[in-house]
């Protein structure tokens, strides 16, 4: 949430990965505040390839604040800020996971009702916050690439036990899905 328009480079399609965005409370006035801090490690300073869906979503979010107005909120000497709430400020983890809960009590709702109607059984999608999209995303990364030391560049992981980790998951998975299409090739061979 913390990515701003100046880590983005569009004419190479790269995206700077350079600091992270926290919002924790104070201990004074149990308020809460955002503050800029480098990466957990070393290896969190990076640059990953923009892809063309990212792209065109960031190109959207452009137009919008072209029309809008963009995010002035400054933390800790940055600003120029991609992301914005409603009211022109920062969204913390919280009000994004309350949104994707929303949305995702909303999909259910609209989902059971067509269900119901068309007499089978409605395909849910599970409670999930913005941490479970990263690992979905290694995941998914580990699904179409092999490269160990290219998926924790990606994903920044200091130790390569923690993308091997996401990387045994990943290809249990697809090994039983390679079995069962075996499987299916198999009978239908004999």
């Amino acid at each position: 949430m913390g990515l701003r328009w100046e880590d983005i480079d569009f004419e190479k399609n790269l995206i700077s990965i350079n600091h992270s965005l926290t919002y924790y409370p104070t201990s004074e006035d149990r308020t809460t505040e955002f503050h800029i801090h480098k990466p957990k490690t070393d290896a969190g300073i990076r640059t990953v390839p923009l892809l063309d869906s990212v792209r065109d979503a960031l190109d959207i979010l452009r137009e919008e604040e072209d029309s809008n107005g963009s995010n002035e909120q400054e933390v800790d000497g940055y600003s120029g800020f991609i992301f914005q709430n409603r009211f022109g400020t920062l969204p913390n983890p919280a009000s994004v996971n309350r949104t994707i809960k929303r949305i995702v009590n909303s999909y259910n709702a609209d989902e059971r009702l067509s269900a119901a109607r068309e007499g089978r059984e409605p395909m849910l999608l599970p409670e999930f916050s913005c941490h479970h999209l990263r690992h979905t995303f290694a995941t998914r990364l580990c699904e179409v690439e092999s490269n160990l030391k290219v998926i924790q560049s990606i994903m920044g992981h200091k130790n390569i036990e923690t993308t091997m980790d996401i990387y045994v998951e990943a290809t249990d998975r697809k090994k039983e899905e390679t079995f069962e299409n075996l499987a299916a090739k198999l009978d239908e061979l004999f």
